[in-house]
């Protein structure tokens, strides 16, 4: 497929002008090369490359790239609220605001360009928010973050353990039915290669790597697309942490 082919099956819409080095690189490379590539599927690309433009709180090209993933039928609008909650846990809540915002208005975008009348997301119920024992919750969190993280849970010792990690982050999110564990990973992953937070970086990409929900292949697909929205400095980060774990299990 050609560059230009690629950007409106990805974009849903007309590539723009090439007039300067940076629409010919975005045209030639990251349309003509990086989203071309055959290790991750379109939809896969598109939790990586969402979770890059969100975190950079570049708007535009938040809305462009929520527009694309929603108006492809890539990612149903549950999907995309639940890419939303995903994000704003390991990004932060202004940012998920912001992508809160995006994610309604292109929502009513697509079906204006349509002309019919936007359908109002589902409405929730205290059901959507898990476990209401709380002592179960807990149980439940300990069990997610070894299972997860593939080491054992924290102490219940800090607000930030116990309240946060343990009861929401593990007890609630990971669980939640609206995205596989591997496209949670697939979010969480270039979430925290943004942060240059090295404890996440490594906890992530190792433990994704060893539960085999992504491929070592795939890993470095994904910190490719990574580089291509959140910068090679960045990436290179994600690739050392990836080829050590590859050199530990030699």
């Amino acid at each position: 497929m050609s560059s230009d082919d690629l950007y409106r099956s990805v974009m849903m819409s007309e590539p723009p002008v090439v007039d300067t080095p940076l629409a010919a690189a975005t045209r030639d490379f990251v349309m003509g090369s990086v989203w071309n590539r055959p290790g991750l599927s379109v939809r896969d690309r598109r939790f990586v490359t969402l979770s890059c433009v969100c975190a950079a709180d570049a708007v535009p090209s938040i809305d462009a790239h929520i527009h694309a993933a929603l108006r492809s039928g890539d990612l149903s609008i549950d999907e995309m609220n639940e890419f939303t909650l995903q994000f704003a846990v390991y990004c932060g809540w202004p940012k998920g605001s912001q992508v809160e915002m995006s994610v309604r208005a292109q929502w009513h975008r697509i079906h204006a360009e349509q002309n019919i009348p936007t359908p109002p997301f589902r409405q929730l119920s205290i059901d959507d928010l898990g476990r209401v024992d709380l002592e179960e919750r807990i149980a439940e969190g300990a069990r997610s973050f070894a299972e997860i993280n593939l080491v054992p849970a924290p102490p219940q010792d800090s607000p930030y353990y116990y309240a946060g990690i343990l009861n929401f982050v593990f007890g609630h999110l990971w669980q939640r039915p609206g995205l596989t564990t591997r496209e949670r990973r697939l979010i969480t992953v270039p979430c925290v290669g943004v942060s240059d937070a090295a404890s996440p970086i490594y906890s992530h990409v190792t433990s994704a790597l060893t539960s085999g929900d992504i491929t070592y292949d795939e890993m470095h697909e994904l910190i490719l697309q990574f580089s291509a929205y959140s910068g090679v400095a960045k990436a290179q980060v994600l690739s050392d942490v990836a080829v050590a774990w590859k050199a530990a299990q030699a």
